[in-house]
């Protein structure tokens, strides 16, 4: 990408100085001889980055860089000065400025300062492009909710979320999407534009705890060659999401209470007290109620934490949702399937809408997308099904009828069941006239599946 710089200067000598050494470093460069041409230049031109001379004749250069910020708060701006003053320096920090480079100065200094700046205006624009589609997945209007248990949950979500502080305790199984929830929080409420910083308790081994949440000062431990924030300092003016809080160890538990009541902490290994303005939002697929009588997690945490409380029903309690989010990733992985399958067969969708999904919406989405990936046709069938595990007995298809179902009784003296699987496939090969595809839908198997017995019953093609 080439960067766009406009160049400010009265100076003639000057400009021409900054063109010939910018272009020779590939930028496209623009330059203006005062503040109202540079204004103008900006508004038609968009340049990534100005340096901005603060002496201009008529309007100098901070006001200038003010009327720019005012139209577009975004600017970048690097200002130039002759006197080399604090009060000049802290005038341009005030109007906006990035930096600032005094006069006379080394081209090298200002190619340096300019591929720092350009550095940082790109990292903030990665960040809030990121953040606006962070924003747009955690839109309500784009979550599945045919149910009125979700529906309850996400209006719910809504009204805390238009508080700025409240802490809040998501309840849930895994899978029910408990770190959505939590964004749509953060992203509805007055603390949006800043971070929201998720982090696992359970996954933090027992002796990084205190460094990740809270950071650590260079030296505090072995390996620590330098200083680094905690969660804690990163989400600062925005939300901390603390995923399966009731993992943490009790001792554990005493320090976030502690933060919790103080809004303060020290970095492990240091001294300074850093205070943060963070909100909290917890989640646990837990029943900390049970696991604060049992003495595993503290009573006074746990009211610390439940101050506003939500609890996603799990999907089997909300069928509603159950074919709704099929064919929403039906869509989503449609592009990677053979066949672009989007559709789905009745005696499958009672399939689905019969299974328990232990593993929730999560356990849907991995389902659908091994489907896409690995099955034929444009219809999901029943017999795509199968990867789900043991299908309960009264979600077999309907069309598995009472003579079909109940069409093999056993004989008093048994059977040998390799020899009626053996027939059975068989049966199935000579009425598709050898179709394994066909075979395999006949017996409610996956062609792999077939295959495999193929070979381990000798049966030719």
């Amino acid at each position: 990408m080439t960067h766009k710089i406009l160049c400010v200067d009265d100076d003639l000598s000057i400009r021409t100085m900054l063109d010939k050494a910018l272009r020779v470093e590939g930028y496209q460069v623009l330059t203006a001889m005062n503040g109202e041409e540079a204004i103008e230049l900006f508004v038609s031109q968009d340049p990534d980055l100005i340096l901005l001379d603060i002496g201009l004749p008529g309007i100098n250069g901070i006001e200038t860089l003010t009327r720019i910020k005012k139209a577009a708060p975004e600017a970048s701006a690097i200002m130039i000065t002759a006197e080399g003053t604090i009060e000049s320096a802290v005038a341009a920090m005030k109007a906006g400025a990035r930096n600032y480079i005094q006069k006379p100065f080394n081209t090298d200094e200002l190619q340096l300062l300019i591929a720092e700046t350009l550095e940082t205006v790109r990292l903030k624009r990665e960040v809030s492009v990121l953040r606006s589609v962070q924003r747009d997945r955690s839109d309500v209007d784009n979550i599945v909710a045919e149910s009125p248990a979700l529906k309850r949950v996400l209006k719910m979500s809504q009204r805390i979320a238009e508080s700025d502080s409240t802490t809040v305790l998501i309840e849930g199984e895994s899978g029910t999407a408990k770190e959505h929830i939590a964004q749509i929080i953060h992203y509805k409420g007055p603390r949006a534009e800043s971070p929201f910083v998720a982090i696992n308790c359970g996954a933090i081994p027992k002796d990084l705890v205190e460094s990740e949440f809270f950071g650590s000062e260079k030296g505090a431990f072995t390996g620590a060659a330098q200083s680094r924030i905690g969660k804690f300092e990163a989400a600062d003016g925005g939300t901390l999401f603390l995923d399966e809080v009731g993992e943490r160890s009790l001792d554990n538990q005493i320090k976030l209470l502690r933060v919790l009541e103080e809004r303060s902490f020290y970095r492990l290994g240091g001294n300074k007290t850093i205070h943060v303005d963070v909100r909290i939002v917890a989640a646990t697929n837990q029943n900390l109620r049970e696991a604060t009588e049992a003495g595993e997690f503290r009573e006074d945490l746990f009211y610390r934490l439940n101050v506003a409380n939500i609890l996603i029903p799990p999907l089997r309690e909300r069928r509603e949702d159950i074919m709704p989010l099929v064919h929403r990733y039906l869509n989503e992985f449609a592009s990677t399937s053979v066949d672009d399958m989007r559709k789905v067969d009745p005696q499958a969708e009672r399939v689905l809408m019969s299974y328990d999904w232990k593993g929730n919406v999560r356990e849907v989405r991995n389902a659908i997308e091994r489907i896409a990936l690995l099955e034929e046709g444009d219809t999901l069938l029943p017999e795509h099904l199968h990867s789900l595990g043991p299908i309960r007995r009264e979600s077999r298809p309907d069309t598995l009828d009472t003579e079909a179902a109940n069409g093999f009784r056993l004989p008093p003296d048994g059977v040998i069941l390799d020899d009626l699987n053996k027939d059975l496939i068989q049966q199935a090969l000579e009425m598709t006239s050898g179709n394994q595809v066909r075979a395999a839908k006949l017996l409610g198997l996956t062609r792999g599946t077939l295959r495999y017995r193929l070979d381990k019953y000798g049966i030719q093609d």
